[in-house]
């Protein structure tokens, strides 16, 4: 080659650099010289020292009506995996990576949350680091989500809400990606496998509500209370919380030697402080997890499951709502939205309460508990009634509204079609971007269970079960006869103390 080839060949690769430069001006830097994110308006394509690659079209989210984010759980599971990939990737080790989004406002906002949610993860970014990264240099803001309702948006949940609620769930233990089972999380969220998500793992499970008989109607899966029973077992569920009309009898459940508590509240509406208190109260006199359900296990059951996370976790009410429809998307509807932001405050002091007591009661010596027992008894008689609030449901009866919101809800939800197998072959190996100890995934419910009958238990996932069970799933199966009737006298709340926190 001559010395004018060698010449003009420099000069290419130092304009072709340069090029490369000017695309990365405004990118947001999350690791230096290695990690980056960018708004571009065209297709760039990867050179010999940058890789681009986007998820715009890859994680979708499946909305109800305008809503369009954030994305879910297993989306965020995905990202990671395949962000962890590319950094570990040898062909990839001398280039830059660099996640690029497009100008469609719902897109980027997706994005933004995506790669945040990584940095706060995976790079130990507080929420506000990550968020000024984003919103740095010449990046515009980002478009806010709203909720699943049909009609104008009245409460705005931003991007910042979103990586603040996915810290709060790391920090008590409720995201852990080593350990998180994308196959059990994208099964059980199918409307014909029960469609149910756990908000607290070992605590708080939302799920649509049961149907009389399990059939298909105008194309919708009904599952009859029995075809809960072998899965709610597994996971150590003792209690139904039912928000919606009663539709099914609750001595199903209660029959097969569960606890089943009414608490009825008009679709679409808030709480009153009476149904509140009462919820709170069942969660925390309840040893096992609890399983809530409305019509759609959307929006009354998203609402007083944030208020057992406010009061027991100080989580904001954007926080709660955030992290509830990262886990199940389309829940807190309208003005469930700002009841949460109204009832923050008086939750937060409730939870300071219920805290100091419970300090008090772990101060005391085991003789003196013992001994002082009887004077620890708690009137829960009323809690047991069929129905726990003055509006008896007779007050209001869902069906001569026609189709409510739950009812629009799960049939919208019903429509969605299967995730491709071929998207998720995911290796756990690909989660590490360090060494780190893992655990089996959680097994799975089997196909059917001993006593049933001609009742068709939830179709179990399948991908072929661990052949050892996780420490989790052990800690949700362990129980102990003392230790219960003590934490049941004290009223006392203990889940999830020894999750592994990332």
């Amino acid at each position: 080659m001559t010395l004018d080839n060698l010449k003009h060949s420099a000069i290419l690769t130092t304009l072709f650099k340069m090029a490369e430069d000017n695309d990365l001006i405004g990118a947001t830097e999350f690791i230096k010289d290695r990690l980056y994110f960018a708004t571009l308006r065209s297709k760039p394509k990867s050179t010999a020292n940058t890789h681009y690659f986007s998820t715009d079209e890859e994680f979708v989210y499946e909305n109800f009506y305008a809503d369009f984010g954030p994305l879910n759980l297993a989306m965020l599971y995905r990202y990671c995996c395949k962000l962890n990939k590319k950094l570990k990737s040898f062909t990839l080790t001398r280039k830059r990576i660099v996640h690029y989004t497009s100008f469609d406002q719902r897109k980027r906002a997706n994005a933004a949350v995506l790669i945040g949610a990584y940095a706060v993860i995976y790079l130990k970014k507080t929420p506000e680091e990550a968020y000024r990264a984003l919103i740095s240099g010449s990046n515009a803001s980002y478009l806010p989500f709203r909720d699943a309702s049909f009609g104008n948006c009245t409460y705005n949940l931003t991007v910042l809400d979103c990586l603040q609620g996915i810290r709060k769930a790391l920090r008590h233990g409720f995201l852990n990606l080593e350990t998180f089972d994308i196959n059990e999380y994208e099964h059980y969220e199918r409307v014909e496998n029960g469609d149910l998500n756990w908000i607290v793992p070992g605590k708080l499970l939302a799920f649509s509500g049961p149907h009389p008989k399990s059939k298909i109607e105008n194309g919708y899966p009904l599952h009859a209370p029995e075809a809960y029973f072998p899965y709610f077992r597994k996971h150590n569920v003792t209690t139904i919380v039912r928000l919606n009309k009663k539709i099914y009898d609750a001595k199903r459940f209660t029959d097969a030697g569960f606890d089943h508590y009414d608490l009825f509240f008009v679709d679409g509406s808030t709480p009153s402080d009476v149904i509140t208190r009462r919820f709170l109260h069942v969660c925390e006199s309840t040893d096992g997890a609890v399983a809530v359900h409305c019509k759609a296990g959307l929006g009354r059951t998203g609402t007083l499951i944030g208020c057992y996370l406010m009061k027991h976790y100080r989580f904001t009410a954007a926080e709660a709502i955030a992290w509830i429809r990262i886990c199940r998307p389309g829940s807190i509807i309208g003005p469930q939205q700002h009841y949460l932001e109204e009832k923050q405050a008086s939750l937060w002091a409730h939870g300071d309460i219920h805290r100091s007591k419970q300090r008090q009661y772990e101060d005391r010596s085991v003789p003196h508990l013992i001994s002082s027992m009887d004077n620890l008894s708690i009137n829960t008689s009323i809690f047991k009634s069929h129905s726990l609030d003055r509006m008896e449901e007779n007050d209001y009866t869902e069906n001569d509204l026609g189709m409510t919101q739950g009812d629009k809800l799960r049939a919208l939800k019903v429509r969605r079609q299967p995730r491709s197998a071929t998207t998720g072959a995911i290796r756990l190996e690909d989660m590490k971007m360090h060494t780190r100890s893992t655990s089996q995934p959680l097994s799975r419910v089997k196909a059917a269970a001993a006593g049933q009958g001609p009742i068709s238990p939830l179709k179990s996932s399948k991908v072929p079960p661990s052949s050892s069970v996780s420490a989790s799933a052990k800690r949700i199966g362990r129980s102990s006869s003392s230790s219960t009737n003590l934490k049941s006298s004290l009223v006392a709340f203990f889940p999830l103390c020894d999750y592994p926190v990332l």
